[in-house]
């Protein structure tokens, strides 16, 4: 039956696989709501980790209180170190407009661990002022901050986020040692 097929033959033929590929697109999920992207990033519960963190830390670790349901956590850690300084607190958030932020708070050596936490961001003119404090400065390629060093503990609030959305996170921050 070779060299015997028609025009009509190949047209009926792509008819019956587009017909096949409409049946499969009907029935595959896909959903390309808000509520898709919103859940594209997992929502994680700090709770427990926080109270771990404010049991081990040789500092009143901070964490935010009264923030709006449309800041959401995204990660959380808290690394302590084998010397009893240097251990890390890290709360990554993401803001009402879906741009990241993160409470970073460690005992060490200062200038280093804003370097690594800003990734490289330096220290700008100007203050923030959040609540009664003033918070220094950072800007960076990829992350700006702002960063508050008090005795034995140096709070960095950190991310994509614009100044404002960071001072909106930074008066969130209570800090507590249980």
């Amino acid at each position: 039956m070779r060299g015997r097929q028609t025009v009509r033959d190949m047209v009926l033929s792509l008819a019956v696989i587009g017909i096949l590929v409409g049946v499969i697109y009907v029935f595959i999920p896909h959903d390309e709501s808000a509520d898709a992207e919103k859940a594209a990033v997992k929502t994680v519960d700090y709770r427990v980790e926080l109270i771990t963190a404010r049991r081990a830390a040789p500092y009143p670790v901070a964490a935010p209180q009264g923030l709006p349901k449309t800041w959401r956590a995204t990660s959380v850690s808290y690394r302590a170190s084998e010397d009893g300084k240097g251990g890390a607190w890290h709360l990554g958030m993401l803001d009402p407009e879906r741009q990241y932020a993160s409470v970073e708070q460690s005992d060490a050596a200062p200038r280093q661990f804003i370097k690594d936490v800003t990734l490289g961001a330096t220290k700008v003119e100007g203050k923030q002022a959040v609540g009664s404090k003033k918070w220094d400065r950072y800007q960076g390629d990829k992350y700006r901050a702002l960063v508050r060093r008090e005795p034995g503990v140096t709070t960095v609030v950190t991310g994509t986020a614009p100044y404002g959305r960071l001072a909106d996170l930074a008066a969130a921050l209570v800090a507590k040692k249980t």
